[in-house]
């Protein structure tokens, strides 16, 4: 019968072993969106950059660009970005990992009052390969001008999402 144990024992460590995402310390993602109208007279693209350092297998900080330009026949192109930085703590160690956290940042551009945001937000990577991974992501963000408008500025938020792909390293 010990025997009998130890065998489903090693027969199992393979599949347990490949089923965890071999994280790194490090991780970048990527992520874009497009529309334009059907003759492409008004144009919209943004693009999310992300920088990660993880301080613990569960706990990330880091920094997020985002960059969007909006083109319409007969205008001049308009740009607008965010800077942010971030906390996420991932949960789970196999091929999906949600994660919760926050992140508070400065948005400036040519159509926005620049302002600082912050925004709790959630998400969950699926790893496709052992370093890569597919990401979803969700914030709530509200802009202040300073710290006293916080509170009041937080019902007035706005949900933004985004999917995009990913690698430890």
């Amino acid at each position: 019968m010990k025997h009998l144990i130890a065998a489903i024992g090693l027969i199992a460590i393979p599949p347990i072993a490949y089923s965890a995402p071999d994280v790194g310390t490090q991780e970048f993602s990527i992520s874009g969106s497009g529309s334009s109208d059907k003759d492409f007279d008004s144009n919209i693209f943004s693009m999310d950059a992300a920088y990660g350092q993880y301080l613990s297998p569960d706990a990330e900080v880091g920094v997020r660009q985002s960059v969007s330009v909006s083109d319409h026949e007969g205008e001049e192109s308009v740009w607008n970005g965010s800077t942010r930085v971030f906390y996420d703590h991932h949960f789970g160690r196999d091929t999906l990992k949600p994660y919760l956290g926050a992140n508070l940042g400065y948005i400036y551009g040519e159509s926005v009052d620049e302002s600082f945001i912050a925004a709790p937000e959630a998400g969950l990577k699926y790893y496709v390969a052992d370093s890569t991974f597919v990401v979803g992501q969700v914030e709530y963000q509200f802009l202040f001008e300073d710290a006293d408008e916080a509170d009041n500025r937080f019902s007035d938020g706005v949900f933004v999402y985004g999917v995009g792909m990913g690698y430890n390293f």
